[in-house]
C-alpha cells in the first residue's frame, strides 16, 4: 500500500534526525498543525491556501517536491471528500445574513467587512512569506519608511562593488560521492546527520553556518553557493585534528565568493610573528704576543719594585770662632 502525504513528511523528517518542535521553529508553522498533517487530519487546518502553503513550507524543508506533496494532499482530500483530484477545494466565504429589517444591515456589514479585511490581511501575508519576504516585511512593519537617500560612508565610496549574495540569500549545497557523518551548526543550532552517497543536503543560514567532517573524505565532498561550485578545504586548519572545519558567515563570504574556494590559514602566516634568534656577535681576536712585543713591553713600562733615588740635600759648614 503506497504511503500518505503524512507518513511520506513524517519519515522523511525522521530520516533527517529532526522533531516537530524544529521543524515548527524553522517554517514557523504551529507544531499543532504539523502534527495533523502527519496524521492526515486536515480538520483544524485553516483550509484553502493556508494549507497548501503549510504542506509547501514543510514538504521544502524535510526534502520532498512540492509539487508532489500538493499532489497527494488534492488526491487525499478528493478521496475523503468525494471530489476529482483536479478541483480546488472551496475556500470560505463570509456570507452576509440579511433581513427585511433595514436597521439590521449595518451591525451585519460592518463584521462582513471586518472578516473580510482580516483574511485579506493574513492572505497577503501569506504570499509574502511563501516567496521568502516575510523578513522585509517585518523590517517594513517596524521601522518608518525614511524617503532621504542614506549618506555614504568612506568606506563604502572606496569599497569595490562584489557580486557576492547576502548571508541570508544563500543556499549552501552539500554533496558527498561517498557516505559522510556530517556536523552542521546553523545559525547557532548543531545537527549531526549522515549525507548518503550519492546524495546532497541543503542549507540555508541566516547569519553563519559551520560544517565538519571527517579529513579521510575530504575527496569525497563537494559545495556549492547558490549553484555556484566552491571548492572546500583539503587539509584541517588545525594540524592537530583529524577533521575538516570551516565557517562561512557575512564577514568571509564575499571572499569566498569571490575565490571559489574556502581556505584555511597559510603555514607562512602562522610562524610570520616567530622572531628570529639574534646573532651572537663575533669575538674580537686578540693580538698574538711575541718575545718582541714582551720585550718592548717591559721597556716601556719601568719596575714597579725599583726604589727611587733618595733625593740629594745640601748642609752649609758652620764657621768656626776665629776663623
Amino acid at each position: 500500500m503506497s504511503q500518505t502525504l503524512g507518513e511520506k513528511l513524517r519519515q522523511a523528517r525522521e530520516e533527517n534526525g529532526l522533531t516537530l518542535g524544529d521543524v515548527a521553529e524553522q517554517t514557523r508553522i504551529s507544531s499543532l498543525y504539523l502534527e495533523a498533517i502527519e496524521n492526515d487530519d486536515y480538520k483544524i487546518l485553516p483550509g484553502g491556501i493556508f494549507n497548501k502553503g503549510f504542506i509547501k513550507s514543510y514538504a521544502k524543508f524535510v526534502g520532498i517536491s512540492e509539487q508532489e506533496a500538493l499532489m497527494d494532499y488534492q488526491s487525499q482530500l478528493a478521496r475523503a471528500e468525494g471530489v476529482t483530484a483536479d478541483q480546488e477545494p472551496k475556500a470560505y466565504r463570509p456570507q452576509v445574513l440579511t433581513d427585511d429589517q433595514s436597521g439590521s444591515m449595518l451591525p451585519t456589514i460592518i463584521v462582513a467587512a471586518l472578516v473580510l479585511a482580516i483574511m485579506t490581511g493574513g492572505i497577503l501575508y501569506l504570499v509574502s512569506y511563501l516567496r521568502g519576504d516575510s523578513s522585509t516585511v517585518a523590517s517594513n512593519i517596524s521601522k518608518p519608511a525614511v524617503n532621504a537617500a542614506p549618506e555614504a560612508t568612506p568606506e563604502t565610496e572606496t569599497a569595490p562593488a562584489s557580486d557576492a549574495p547576502a548571508m541570508s540569500a544563500i543556499k549552501v549545497e552539500f554533496k558527498a560521492s561517498d557516505a559522510v557523518s556530517l556536523t552542521a551548526v546553523v545559525d547557532g543550532k548543531s545537527s549531526t546527520s549522515l549525507v548518503p552517497a550519492g546524495t546532497s543536503t541543503t542549507f540555508e543560514p541566516k547569519e553563519s553556518l559551520k560544517l565538519s567532517y571527517s579529513r579521510s573524505l575530504a575527496s569525497a565532498v563537494q559545495l556549492a553557493i547558490n549553484g555556484k561550485p566552491i571548492t572546500p578545504p583539503a587539509t584541517p586548519i588545525n594540524p592537530k585534528r583529524a577533521v575538516i572545519e570551516f565557517e562561512i558567515n557575512s564577514d568571509d563570504l564575499p571572499q569566498i565568493w569571490s575565490a571559489g574556494a574556502i581556505t584555511g590559514p597559510s603555514p607562512v602566516d602562522a610562524n610570520a610573528n616567530i622572531a628570529a634568534p639574534a646573532a651572537a656577535p663575533k669575538p674580537v681576536p686578540k693580538p698574538a704576543s711575541t718575545p718582541a712585543a714582551n720585550a718592548a713591553a717591559n721597556v716601556s713600562k719601568p719596575p714597579a719594585n725599583i726604589a727611587k733615588p733618595p733625593a740629594m740635600t745640601t748642609t752649609k759648614a758652620t764657621p768656626k770662632p776665629g776663623e
